[in-house]
């Protein structure tokens, strides 16, 4: 290799120097807000783990309330259900006595 195309080499260096410079500093620029983002990703994947982990919470209180809230109308319909039978018979007896209290006012 001769004196002037060494001389052209290291001038041809000299002028991409800056353009060296710079895609280094793009690539360690790149790099920062990759990592941001990816910390920024699991902050964010953290919260919303959280935040479903939460609601499958309310979840579960709200089917076991749900299915106490069920138990206790069952409770109290078959509460009523027997009193409407003891009423309908109470009623039942009424009416025959007044029948019986009709016929023997009427003879």
């Amino acid at each position: 290799m001769t004196d002037s195309e060494k001389a052209n080499i290291l001038q041809e260096e000299e002028v991409l120097k800056p353009f060296y410079a710079r895609a280094s500093q793009a690539e360690e620029r790149l790099s920062r807000l990759e990592a941001a983002i990816s910390t920024k990703n699991d902050t964010g994947n953290e919260e919303f783990s959280k935040t479903i982990s939460e609601l499958q919470s309310k979840i579960e209180d709200m089917k076991l309330d749900h299915v106490s809230d069920k138990n206790k109308a069952s409770l109290e319909i078959q509460r009523l259900q027997t009193e409407n039978a003891k009423l309908q018979y109470r009623i039942l007896h009424l009416l025959r006595a007044l029948e019986d209290a009709d016929s023997k006012r009427d003879s």
